[in-house]
C-alpha cells in the first residue's frame, strides 16, 4: 500500500477542503481556522483534534511509535493514532480518513470514548499540545501498513499490559495517552 506524503495527496473524501486546524476559544467555542504546520510551537492556540484507541479481533489495542520526524513527541509511544479534523469536516470522517493515512487500514465501530477530553503538554523542544482532543475508539481486522512519515513501529498489546505500561514508565508514553488512561481508569465502574 501506497502512502501520501501530504495529508492531501490521495485521500478520498477529503475534496477541496484545506489542511488546517479549528481554532477554538475558551468556552470551545470555533473561533477559526489556521493552517495545520503554523499551529504547534511554543505558544499553540486551543484547537480541535482528536485521539483514537483502535482494537483488533482479539481485543488487544494498538500502540504505534511516533515517527523520528514528527514536530512533536518523536519516538513517543503512544495510541494508534491521532489527527485533526478540518474545518467543514465531521469528526468522524477525519478519524477514518487518519487512518488510512497513517495505518493504511478501515476502522469500524467508531465510538466516543472520552467526548470532552481536553490537554496542554509541552515536549522536550518546547513545542506545546493545547487540545480539545475528543477520544474515540474503534475496531478493525487488517493488519497495519503504517506511514513511515507517521508510524516507525507498532505492538498489539492487551488493555492490561497499556496499563502496566503507563504504571511502570509514564515517560515512555505521550502525555495526552497517560492523561487518557487515567481518566479511564477513575470512570466508576473502571
Amino acid at each position: 500500500m501506497t502512502h501520501p506524503t501530504t495529508p492531501t495527496d490521495d485521500d478520498p473524501g477529503l475534496g477541496d477542503l484545506p489542511d488546517e486546524v479549528i481554532l477554538l476559544d475558551e468556552d470551545r467555542t470555533p473561533i477559526g481556522s489556521a493552517p495545520r504546520a503554523t499551529v504547534h510551537h511554543e505558544d499553540t492556540p486551543l484547537h480541535l483534534a482528536f485521539s483514537c484507541h483502535l482494537y483488533d479481533e482479539q481485543s488487544r489495542v494498538l500502540l504505534t511509535r511516533r515517527a523520528l520526524t514528527k514536530r512533536t513527541w518523536p519516538g513517543v509511544w503512544t495510541n494508534a493514532f491521532c489527527g485533526h479534523p478540518r474545518p467543514g469536516e465531521d469528526p468522524a470522517d477525519a478519524v477514518r480518513r487518519h487512518a488510512r493515512h497513517e495505518l493504511g487500514l478501515e476502522v469500524t465501530d467508531l465510538q466516543p470514548l472520552l467526548p470532552t477530553f481536553r490537554y496542554r503538554a509541552v515536549d522536550a523542544s518546547g513545542t506545546v499540545e493545547n487540545e480539545v482532543c475528543p477520544v474515540f475508539t474503534a475496531r478493525t481486522s487488517q493488519q497495519p501498513h503504517p506511514n513511515p512519515d507517521e508510524v516507525m513501529d507498532l505492538r498489539w498489546v492487551t488493555p492490561g499490559e497499556l496499563s502496566a505500561a503507563a504504571a511502570a514508565a509514564p515517560w515512555a508514553l505521550s502525555p495526552w495517552l497517560v492523561e487518557q488512561l487515567a481518566q479511564l481508569s477513575d470512570r466508576p465502574g473502571a
